[in-house]
Order: structure tokens, then C-alpha cells, then sequence
């Protein structure tokens, strides 16, 4: 490997909600570790990993730069963009107008979802349901409508088209988000998957709230379809929405955007993200960006996709050969594990927030998965040195199952 993705850094006192907020967050964060076991993040979804040479490299070389005022976003940042999306997803004819900044994701869900439906509305999207979902719906007054996805014989995560149209037929839904690669669940879809989900929210004029933020994050050898490639009308449709914060680390440097296709879409989610006037760039995070969507920026995601994948490889193993009674679905995308308890809970009596805090005891802090509609679920972020996925592993057999 020419990037480093073993050692393991002290994280304490560093800013890090990951390993100080453990005991800190009531029915948000685990627990702290008891005495004699060191805390191993596995829970909020960023990675123990540094992030690339190369943004390091562009945010010193800004900061010695002693001036800080303000500044409109550089060519630079559009052609980072531009390129990045091009060579690694294959979006072709981009132009600088279709990007747009975002705060966050989640800021971004919530401008489209103003624009596409009026408060109070029904609003379609899949469980299980990443929690930021839950919350942006909730706090701004817009009813959640859950359409299950369903395991296959292979315990592969599918959408359900028939529950899928009738939800939107029964509810009259006017928009949906859309969750590529799916997180919790780790799904890549497939382009007929994309399809036919797009064939339904075009008969039922559906706008489409895409997020993307996790189409870097590949394992072995999947390919992610941008919703906007999948046909002109997916195009017109859809806001989606994308940021190198999962992929390198930067979630605490704030930076997402937006790229819409459709120019009157466009305009009126670009209206709505103002009226905060607070959807502002931060400089650092502009270069941030730059450093991260270079050349020596992509062969560093592509090395952290391959050590996420073997990560993967090892757990799912471990797990299906450790833990009688516990399913799990070897993601496709993400770093993510969305553990299927139930068996086990069952035949041991226990219920989900016993087992959880079993772990939280020996330092194993993974994450509560019923806030992501999982009854018997545990999310497990596997973004770290393997002798801590190994020594997580070894902790979960001895003294948790």
C-alpha cells in the first residue's frame, strides 16, 4: 500500500464525536467503555482513517496564506468537480452553472424538498432509513412514508416496486429521497433497479431528491449509476446530491453540493437554500475539495476501496462463522454493516439494548440500529486499521455473543 491505513491515531481531544461524545449523547451515542477496555469507534459513519496527502497539502498551502476574507468559489473548484465526476462516475457534458454549494447533504434534502412539496406533505423513502432522513422530515414538518426493502432468497436488499407504487398512489407523494449507495443497508443498485424505480416516480411525476454522498465508497468491483444517467426524465427530476466528506474524512470541514440538471429546479432550490443566508462556503473547505478530487486524490480513494473491501471481507466472515443466530448482507458500497440480530436475540432472551450495551462495556461502541427502523439491527462502521476490526471482532466473541 503506498497510503497509510494502519496506523491508528489518538482521536481524544481532537474534535472527534466519534470517541469523545461515547457517554456524552443519551439514546444518540454508546456508552463509554468500562475500565480496562479502550474505546473502538464503530459507530457514527466517519472513518479512523487520516485523510489524503493531498489535502493536507492544499489546505497548508492556503493557510500560509495569511488572509482570509471574502472570495467567490474559484474555477478550480467547479473544474474538481466537473472532472471528478466525470472520471469516476462517468457524468458527462457537466457544466458550472448545474453545481451548486451546500452546507450539508441534509440542508440540500431539505431546500428541494421545500420546492418540490408545500409542509405537511408525504414524503417516500426506504427503510431501513438513515436517521438524518428521520430528523431533517420531522423538524420540518413533512410525513414520512416508509416503503420496506425486502431480502431476496440471497439475502440480497431489493426495493419493492408494487409497495413502492402504492404508497405513492395511496398518499398522493409529490417527492421522494432516494439513497445511492443506500445507507444503512449498503446496496449499489443495479441500472434496471435504477429504471424501474424511475419508471414510477415519472408516472406519478415524483420528484427525486438523490443522495449521493456515498458513490466513492465501492467494494468489489461495483459500480455506482448516477439517478441523473439513467434517462432524460431522471435527469429533469432529480436534485442530487454529493460531498468528499465521507469519502475523505472532512465531515468536520463542512462542504456538499448539489447538481441539478433542470433550469427552473435549479433556480428555485438555489432560492431556497439562500434564505438562510448561511449556505456560505467556507475557503478552507473550497480547497479541501480541490486537494481531494486531484489525481493523486482519486489513486488515494481507490486504495481506501480496496482496504474497506477486504475490512468487509473479514467481518462478514467472522460474523457468519462466529455468531450463530446474527444475519448480515456483505455491503456493495458504504463502510457500513447493518447487523440482523434477531435470531440470536430471541434464542438468548435478550433484547437489542442489552445486547448493544454488552459491547459498549468492552469498548465495542457500534450503534443502536433501531433509529434506522431496524428492530433487532446494529450499525457497524468498519472504517479502521484492521488489528482494530480484528481486536473488535475477537471482543464481540468473547465476551458479547
Amino acid at each position: 500500500m503506498k497510503y497509510d491505513f494502519t496506523s491508528i491515531p489518538d482521536r481524544h481531544g481532537k474534535d472527534a464525536l466519534a470517541v469523545d461524545g461515547l457517554g456524552r449523547r443519551p439514546n444518540m451515542a454508546p456508552d463509554a467503555p468500562e475500565e480496562g477496555f479502550d474505546a473502538i469507534p464503530m459507530w457514527v459513519a466517519d472513518m479512523s482513517f487520516a485523510t489524503a496527502p493531498s489535502v493536507i497539502r492544499a489546505l497548508e498551502e492556503r493557510i500560509r496564506h495569511p488572509l482570509f476574507g471574502y472570495y467567490t468559489p474559484t474555477e478550480e473548484y467547479y473544474n474538481a468537480i466537473i472532472r471528478w465526476q466525470e472520471t469516476g462516475h462517468g457524468i458527462t457534458g457537466l457544466r458550472k452553472e448545474q453545481i451548486g454549494y451546500q452546507n450539508g447533504v441534509l440542508g440540500g434534502v431539505v431546500s428541494a424538498l421545500n420546492v418540490m412539496c408545500s409542509r405537511g406533505d408525504s414524503v417516500l423513502v426506504h427503510s431501513p432509513t438513515y436517521i438524518g432522513f428521520t430528523g431533517v422530515l420531522n423538524n420540518n414538518g413533512y410525513r414520512i412514508v416508509h416503503s420496506p426493502l425486502v431480502r431476496d432468497e440471497k439475502g440480497v436488499w431489493r426495493m419493492d416496486y408494487e409497495d413502492m407504487e402504492r404508497r405513492l398512489q395511496e398518499n398522493r407523494i409529490h417527492a421522494a429521497i432516494f439513497c445511492s449507495p443506500h445507507n444503512p443497508c449498503g446496496r449499489v443498485w443495479e441500472r434496471e433497479e435504477l429504471e424501474q424505480a424511475f419508471a414510477l416516480f415519472r408516472k406519478y411525476d415524483v420528484g427525486v431528491i438523490s443522495d449521493e454522498i456515498w458513490s466513492d465508497i465501492l467494494l468489489s468491483g461495483h459500480t455506482h449509476i448516477p439517478s441523473q444517467t439513467v434517462s432524460k426524465d431522471a435527469a429533469e427530476r432529480t436534485v442530487a446530491l454529493y460531498a468528499p466528506s465521507k469519502t475523505f474524512n472532512l465531515a468536520g470541514l463542512i462542504g456538499s453540493y448539489h447538481i441539478i440538471r433542470n433550469d427552473r429546479l435549479r433556480s428555485r432550490v438555489e432560492k431556497e437554500s439562500s434564505l438562510c443566508h448561511y449556505n456560505d462556503m467556507n475557503v478552507l473547505s473550497m480547497h479541501a475539495l480541490i486537494g481531494a478530487y486531484s489525481e493523486e486524490g482519486r489513486e488515494w480513494a481507490d486504495e481506501l476501496c480496496r482496504v474497506l473491501t477486504e475490512n468487509v471481507h473479514y467481518a462478514v466472515d467472522y460474523i457468519r462463522t462466529h455468531f450463530r443466530g446474527v444475519t448480515v448482507f456483505e455491503p456493495e458500497g458504504t463502510y457500513m454493516l447493518f447487523l440482523d440480530c434477531e435470531a440470536w436475540c430471541r434464542e438468548h432472551g435478550c433484547t437489542l439494548e442489552e445486547l448493544e450495551k454488552r459491547a459498549w462495556r468492552v469498548g465495542v461502541a457500534w450503534q443502536d440500529g433501531a433509529m434506522f427502523n431496524g428492530a433487532f439491527c446494529v450499525r457497524m462502521n468498519l472504517a479502521l486499521p484492521m488489528s482494530r476490526l480484528k481486536e473488535a471482532m475477537d471482543r464481540l466473541n468473547r465476551f458479547v455473543f
